[in-house]
């Protein structure tokens, strides 16, 4: 059995936005007899400058935790995406686990190889996520979007080569609410040299994307 290098799988940079809520106030002022009257210019200073102030009240977040990203793929998906691999997947450690979650699935089947990543970032509101969205989408050109897949979602299929290795990639990345869902599936053929076609790797990132989408809804809160 030959020994061939493996590439290596795109890490999905993660840049979560934190969003911060001004506070106003409003006070009130009952009336008052004449000889006070020069007191009342303070409370009603105040009462003017409250009318403009922004509300204090919170958006509740639709998500407020990332689901299991090992969980979110069936087996079967696994086996036919990734032959060879272990359908358990092994998650990547994240310093915010609560808020940024992936799982990795690889696996060499004779001269075959395949690479399959799911990750999930909750932000702080859905402004958040459509802004990291959109920045997500700046570098990528080629794709087209992905009706049907959360509020809104991408995909796009790149071809590398390397010393005459080709290895085709294809990435998708869908909003729903403040939720991202970003799921990158790779693969190569180590004795043809040659990459696995643009479709196979489009429709199995999409395929792994849509079950990735309905695990984070089925934990909707």
């Amino acid at each position: 059995m030959r020994s061939f290098p493996l590439p290596i799988a795109l890490a999905a940079r993660l840049s979560p936005v934190v969003v911060l809520a001004a506070a106003g106030w409003a006070l009130t002022s009952g009336s008052s007899s004449e000889p006070q009257a020069a007191e009342k210019k303070k409370p009603e200073a105040t009462a003017s400058r409250s009318a403009s102030a922004p509300s204090t009240t919170a958006v509740p977040k639709t998500y407020t935790a990332a689901p299991a990203p090992c969980d979110s793929i069936a087996e079967k998906t696994v086996k036919s995406l990734v032959p060879k691999a272990k359908t358990d997947g092994k998650e990547i450690k994240s310093t915010d686990s609560a808020l940024r979650r992936t799982c990795s699935w690889n696996a060499l089947d004779g001269y075959e190889y395949r690479w399959l990543d799911v990750s999930f970032e909750v932000l702080q509101s859905d402004e958040a996520a459509e802004s990291s969205y959109q920045g997500r989408l700046k570098d990528r050109s080629g794709g087209g979007a992905v009706p049907g897949l959360g509020d809104v979602a991408y995909s796009v299929v790149d071809l590398t080569t390397e010393d005459k290795q080709q290895t085709r990639e294809g990435v998708v990345v869908a909003r729903a609410s403040n939720a991202l869902v970003v799921v990158t599936y790779n693969g190569s053929d180590f004795e043809s040299k040659k990459a696995p076609s643009t479709d196979e790797i489009n429709k199995g990132a999409i395929k792994a994307a849509k079950e990735a989408v309905a695990a984070l809804l089925a934990g909707k809160a």
